[in-house]
C-alpha cells in the first residue's frame, strides 16, 4: 500500500495546525474539474452521471480556473462525464493552464475511446498526465459494466504507446466492483507498466448511484471493504499500484462541476459558483478532507519533467 510517503505525518500535523492557529485560507491545491456530465459510455457505477447537459462558456470557465490558481491551485485534473467529447474546449483549457497559468500539472481522466493521436499531437506537451479508466482485462467484463465496445483494452495499449510517444505519462484507473473482484490483472498491469495504477472500492454517491430512482445504481457493484482488501493483497507487489477505499476517496477530493461549485460528499448542498461567491466562500461552505487528501497520495510526482518533483512537497504553501 502507498501511504503518506512525500509529506509525513508530523509534518501535516505541523500544517494543519499552523492553518487553525493562524487562520491560514485553505489553498485548493489539487481540484477535480468535470466540466460536463456528458459521456459516450454508459457505467454502471458511475457516481458522477448524466443529469445535466451544461457546459460552461470557455471565457468563464477560464476565469474561474484563473481565480482557483490565485487560490493556491497547482493541479488541475479535467474529468466528465467524457472530457474528449468536448476536444476543442478541453483543448484550448490545457493550453490556457499551461501557458497562461503556468499551472504544476495538467491531467485528464477518459475511457480512451476519443482520444486521438491528432488531439495529442496538438496539446501533448501541455499535458503532464493522462488518465485512462479500464475495469477489466476481459472484454465481456467491460461490456457487462457498461464500459466496453470491444476494443477496450487495445486501444489503452495504444494510448500508453501514444502517451510514450508525446512525453505523456500514463495513468490507468481502475474501479473495483462485483464484476471485476476475482480478476489477476497483474500480468497486464507489468506489461502497460503505468506510471500510476490507482485502483478504487466502488462508491456509492447520495443522489447520483445509490438507488433505483437515480440515473445509475450501482448498489448490485457494491464490494465489501474485505473484498476491496483481498483484491489490494493480489495486486499488492505493482509498483505503481495506489489503493483507494471509500473511506480515503469519499471526501479528500476537491470536485469541481459543470456550474463551477465544490461538491460536497457529507450531505450538504454545492458551494455556489466561484465566480460568484469567491474561491474561499466557496470552499469553507462544503468538507473537503486535507489529512485524507494528503495521506492517500494526493501530492505526488505529477509533472512531466521527472527531476522538477523529485524533492519533496514540504515547501508547498498550504
Amino acid at each position: 500500500m502507498i501511504i503518506l510517503i512525500l509529506i509525513p505525518f508530523a509534518v501535516l500535523i505541523t500544517l494543519l495546525l499552523q492553518r487553525v492557529f493562524t487562520k491560514q485560507p485553505k489553498q485548493p491545491v489539487s481540484v477535480n474539474y468535470h466540466f460536463t456530465r456528458q459521456c459516450n459510455k454508459k457505467c454502471g457505477f458511475c457516481f458522477h452521471t448524466a443529469s445535466s447537459s451544461h457546459k460552461e462558456d470557455i471565457q468563464r470557465a477560464k476565469l474561474g480556473l484563473a481565480l482557483l490558481r490565485d487560490a493556491g491551485m497547482k493541479k488541475v485534473n479535467f474529468a466528465g462525464g467524457e472530457p474528449f467529447l468536448y476536444h476543442k474546449f478541453l483543448g484550448e483549457m490545457i493550453d490556457f493552464c499551461k501557458q497562461v497559468l503556468r499551472l504544476e500539472s495538467v491531467s485528464i481522466v477518459t475511457n480512451g475511446s476519443l482520444v486521438t493521436e491528432k488531439f495529442l499531437a496538438k496539446h501533448g506537451k501541455h499535458i503532464d498526465i493522462l488518465a485512462v479508466s479500464c475495469d477489466s482485462f476481459d472484454e465481456a467484463t467491460n461490456i457487462q459494466i457498461g464500459r466496453g465496445s470491444g476494443d477496450q483494452v487495445t486501444k489503452l495499449y495504444e494510448i500508453r504507446d501514444l502517451c510514450r510517444k508525446y512525453g505523456i505519462k500514463f495513468k490507468i484507473n481502475t474501479v473495483v466492483c462485483s464484476l471485476n473482484l476475482l480478476e489477476d490483472m497483474n500480468r497486464y498491469i507489468e506489461d502497460l507498466a503505468p506510471f500510476r495504477w490507482k485502483c478504487f472500492q466502488v462508491l456509492l454517491v447520495e443522489g447520483e448511484n445509490d438507488s433505483a430512482q437515480t440515473i445509475r445504481d450501482a448498489r448490485g457493484f457494491r464490494v465489501t471493504d474485505e473484498e476491496f482488501e483481498s483484491f489490494c493483497r493480489r495486486h499488492r507487489y505493482q509498483k505503481s499500484f495506489v489503493p483507494e477505499s471509500n473511506a480515503l476517496m469519499a471526501k479528500s477530493y476537491l470536485i469541481l462541476d459543470e456550474y463551477m461549485r465544490f461538491l460536497d460528499r457529507s450531505g450538504r448542498q454545492p458551494s455556489g459558483c466561484i465566480l460568484d461567491v469567491g474561491v474561499q466562500k466557496a470552499l469553507d461552505s462544503v468538507y473537503w478532507d486535507e489529512s485524507s487528501f494528503v495521506s492517500r497520495g494526493g501530492i505526488y510526482d505529477w509533472t512531466r519533467n521527472q527531476a522538477s518533483c523529485s524533492g519533496s512537497h514540504e515547501g508547498l504553501d498550504w
